[in-house]
């Protein structure tokens, strides 16, 4: 989604994509690694990669680690699709591979707070800095003051922050949104692995994670088989038609006119390109009953 780079815009940073696993959607390791090769014999290393969780099912950060070792830059794991979810038997947000792992609580995601998010991290020094941004780049702690304190009510701004916290409702709200999440992580894998076990040995290729991976389902890709470019908006057009509110998830960033204008193109993205042509979301929530999957097992298996 295009928010994970049009973060770096906001920062006047210049940014560059790396194309996408099919088995996936996640990340190409193999792609990154070529790519920051390439950048490094043209002396324009990245100081930043983001790596984002399609789906919620985790990149390999492992790798991805390995590779900010060799090339030294941080990582910064876009996760808003993905609390709740495992990488190597640690909790997605333990930042073990990572600088800042990025939680998002809008409506539509696995918890909410109605909007909003959490940045996690274990930096100290990113920990402050991120808690000034949020709250204008004041600061009422003496040793951060650049002056002795004028009295009891005495601030410094120190930074040029934002107004970025969340309200004390929202925070209620997401609180109690959180004692309730592993019970949803739970339901949407049971409710994936029906998914799985129906389309086994079909033409439809869903998106399995790998055996390290406990995915948080925020989303259940498939992909269709590989025909003409028509049946992709066919079958959806068909399914809607049918009430069932398949989607895609997500047009690829380089194809937005926005970034067409900073001349991104398809150039490089093969795999990106053909996951966009196959690519179909299907309706999973916690409340999905199986009468209601049933229904739409069935009528997409008979338009493939």
């Amino acid at each position: 989604f295009v928010a994970s780079a049009n973060c770096a815009l906001y920062c006047g940073a210049d940014i560059d994509f790396v194309d996408i696993d099919l088995s996936s959607g996640n990340m190409s390791i193999s792609s990154l690694s070529t790519k920051l090769a390439c950048a490094k014999e043209q002396n324009k290393l990245p100081k930043v990669v983001i790596p984002v969780h399609l789906a919620g099912q985790s990149c390999d950060m492992q790798a991805i680690k390995k590779l900010a070792k060799q090339y030294h830059f941080k990582i910064i794991e876009d996760a808003s699709h993905a609390i709740g979810g495992k990488y190597n038997q640690q909790k997605v947000g333990s930042c073990s591979y990572s600088d800042i792992t990025v939680f998002s609580f809008h409506p539509v995601k696995i918890i909410t707070s109605a909007e909003g998010g959490m940045a996690l991290t274990n930096n100290e020094v990113l920990s402050k800095k991120m808690q000034l941004f949020r709250s204008h780049g004041i600061t009422s702690q003496q040793d951060e003051m650049t002056e002795q304190s004028h009295g009891p009510w005495y601030y410094q701004q120190i930074e040029l922050g934002f107004n970025y916290r969340m309200t004390d409702i929202q925070a209620a709200l997401g609180l109690s949104q959180l004692k309730k999440m592993d019970k949803f992580i739970q339901k949407r894998n049971e409710l994936a692995n029906n998914y799985n076990i129906a389309f086994k040995n079909t033409k439809i290729t869903s998106l399995l994670p790998k055996e390290s991976i406990l995915s948080s389902y925020h989303l259940y890709l498939i992909l269709l088989p590989k025909t003409d470019h028509d049946i992709h908006k066919k079958i959806i057009v068909a399914l809607r038609d049918k009430n069932i509110c398949a989607h895609v998830h997500y047009i690829p960033i380089y194809l937005q006119p926005y970034y067409q204008n900073l001349g991104f193109n398809s150039n490089g993205f093969p795999n990106s390109d053909e996951y966009y042509s196959r690519a179909i979301s299907l309706p999973l929530y916690p409340q999905l009953t199986s009468k209601e999957q049933d229904y739409i097992i069935k009528t997409i298996l008979g338009l493939v």
